[in-house]
C-alpha cells in the first residue's frame, strides 16, 4: 500500500520545504522535491495544500493512569487524545496501581497498550529505594529511561534516601527523568502556610508552598549526583529562570524538560483557572515562564512534554493540600505551541526540534522522529487558518475537561498518521486503530 502526501510544506531538520511524501506500508519510501514523481503506483492521495508537514510529535512524560486508575483516565481514551493531538509516541510514567517498579507490572503495561493504545507507546521504568537490583534485568530496548521521584508527587514514590540515590545514580544502565523538588522544604512551607491560612490554603499560595527554593535544590543535587556517577540525567518539567541558568546547552549528560503548561500559564492565572492548573512543581511568575520561553531558543530546554495527567474535576476541588495536582493537556499541546510560534517565541523549525527530533535523540528512539526515507511513517499534518473553539465536545480525555476550554486556535491538527495509518482526520478518531510498541537504540 502506497500512499503519497501531497501539496504540504514540510517542516524537518531544521527546514521548511516543499516536498511530497511516498509512504509504503508503514515507513517513509520517499521524499520528493524538485518535481520528482513516486517510483511506483500510488493507492491513496491525502492533499496536505495550505497544511504544513510534522514529523509526529514525541511526549516522553504522560500519565495515562492504566492499570489501576482507570476512573479518570486510561490508556485507550488517553492515546485517543494523543492521536487528535498529532501525537504519535509516548512515554508513559510509572506512578500507576501497581507501580511500574517490578518487571512484572512492567510487562502488563506492554501487553495492555498492545491492546488499546491508538497510537506507539512505551513505558518508564519507577525507581524505589530498593529496587535498584533489577536495574541489570530492565529491557534496555523496549524502555526509553528510569524515573525518579525526588520530591513527593502523585502515586508516592518519593527517593529521599541518600543511600539508595547513590546506588540508582551509579548503576542506571538507562537515562535518568528525574522529578526535583525537595521534600523537606515543601513540607516546612506547608506547615507555615496552614498555620497562618488554614488546613488548605488557597491555590494561589502553591507555587511559594512548592516553592523556587525546593526545585532549586532538588535540581542541584540530582545534577551533583549525575556528574559524581556520570550518569545521564533529564530534569523533568524544569519551571524556574535559576533551575535552567545550571543546564549547560550543547550537553546531552544532563538536560532538561519543560512542559507545555507551564510555558503557557503563570500566576495570574489561577484567578481564571484556579486547582485546573495546580500541577507539581507549580505554575510559577511570568518571570519564570519567560525565562523559560526564552530556553526554548537558546539551547537551555532539550524537550517539550505535556506531563499530560489527568484527574475527575471532583479531584480539583479544594486548595493546596486537597486538589489534586495535575491536567489533561496532550490533547491541545501541539496547537498551543503553535500559538507559541505565531507569537515569535520561537520558530516552527525549533519547535519541531523540541518536540519530535530531540526527544527521539535523547532516549535513543529507532526510526521515528524525523520525515526520512526508511524511518516510520509518524506524521502528523497541522493547518492555520481554521479557527476553532475547545469544548467538552471535543475533549478525547475520559476525564471530560481541560484548562484549554473556550479557548480558540487559529491552528488545526488535520491528520494523524502513525506508521504509515490514518489514526486521525478532521476531528475523528479512526476506529480500531493501533500504535506499535517502541524500540529504543541504547
Amino acid at each position: 500500500m502506497r500512499t503519497l502526501i501531497k501539496g504540504g510544506k514540510t517542516v524537518n531538520e531544521g527546514h521548511v520545504s516543499n516536498a511530497d511524501i511516498v509512504i509504503e506500508d508503514d515507513h517513509i519510501a520517499q521524499i520528493l522535491t524538485d518535481g520528482e514523481q513516486p517510483e511506483a503506483t500510488i493507492h491513496e492521495v491525502i492533499d496536505a495544500s495550505g497544511c504544513y508537514v510534522l514529523p509526529g510529535v514525541i511526549d516522553s512524560h504522560v500519565h495515562f493512569r492504566e492499570p489501576g486508575l482507570t476512573a479518570k483516565a486510561d490508556i485507550s481514551s488517553e492515546s485517543r487524545a494523543a492521536a487528535a493531538g498529532g501525537v504519535t509516541s509516548y512515554f508513559d510514567m510509572p506512578n500507576t496501581v501497581p507501580q511500574t517498579t517490578t518487571l512484572e507490572a512492567l510487562e502488563e503495561k506492554f501487553r495492555l497498550a498492545a491492546q488499546k493504545s491508538v497510537v506507539n507507546y512505551s513505558f518508564f521504568f519507577g525507581a524505589t529505594n530498593d529496587n535498584y537490583t533489577l536495574f541489570p534485568q530492565l529491557p534496555t530496548t523496549r524502555i526509553p529511561g528510569i524515573k525518579l521521584f525526588m520530591g513527593s508527587s502523585t502515586g508516592n514514590m518519593l527517593v529521599d534516601r541518600d543511600e539508595a540515590l547513590d546506588k540508582i545514580f551509579a548503576s542506571a544502565p538507562l537515562l535518568l527523568m528525574a522529578h526535583c523538588e525537595d521534600t523537606d522544604i515543601i513540607n516546612r512551607n506547608m506547615a507555615s502556610f496552614q498555620e497562618h491560612y488554614g488546613d488548605d490554603p488557597d491555590v494561589g499560595l502553591h507555587s511559594l508552598i512548592r516553592s523556587e527554593e525546593a526545585c532549586l535544590a532538588s535540581t542541584i543535587k540530582a545534577m551533583e549526583l549525575a556528574i559524581r556517577h556520570d550518569a545521564r540525567l533529564h530534569v523533568a518539567h524544569v519551571t524556574t529562570a535559576e533551575e535552567l541558568e545550571l543546564f549547560a546547552p550543547g550537553t546531552s549528560q544532563i538536560t532538561a524538560e519543560a512542559t507545555v503548561g507551564h510555558l503557557y500559564f503563570s500566576l495570574v492565572d489561577y484567578e481564571r483557572l484556579g486547582t485546573r492548573i495546580k500541577v507539581n512543581p507549580a505554575i510559577k511568575n511570568f518571570r519564570d515562564c519567560y525565562a523559560l520561553r526564552c530556553g526554548l531558543t537558546d539551547g537551555h530546554i532539550a524537550t517539550i512534554g505535556t506531563d499530560h495527567a489527568p484527574h475527575l474535576l471532583e479531584q480539583k476541588q479544594g486548595g493546596c493540600a486537597r486538589a489534586a495536582s495535575g491536567m489533561p493537556m496532550i490533547q491541545f499541546a501541539l496547537p498551543t505551541m503553535l500559538e507559541l510560534v505565531d507569537e515569535g517565541v520561537l520558530s516552527i523549525e525549533r519547535m519541531v526540534q523540541l518536540m519530535c527530533h530531540n526527544p527521539a535523540l535523547l532516549f535513543n528512539v529507532s526510526q521515528r522522529g524525523f520525515l526520512r526515507s526508511g524511518y516510520k511513517a509518524d506524521i502528523t499534518i497541522v493547518r492555520r487558518g481554521t479557527p476553532w473553539t475547545v469544548t467538552p465536545e471535543v475533549i478525547q480525555s475520559k476525564c471530560g475537561w481541560s484548562p484549554m476550554e473556550g479557548h480558540t486556535y487559529q491552528w488545526r491538527v488535520e491528520r494523524t498518521l502513525c506508521n504509515g495509518h490514518t489514526v486521525y482526520d478532521n476531528g475523528s478518531v479512526v476506529a480500531d486503530s493501533r500504535g506499535e510498541e517502541i524500540l529504543f537504540a541504547h
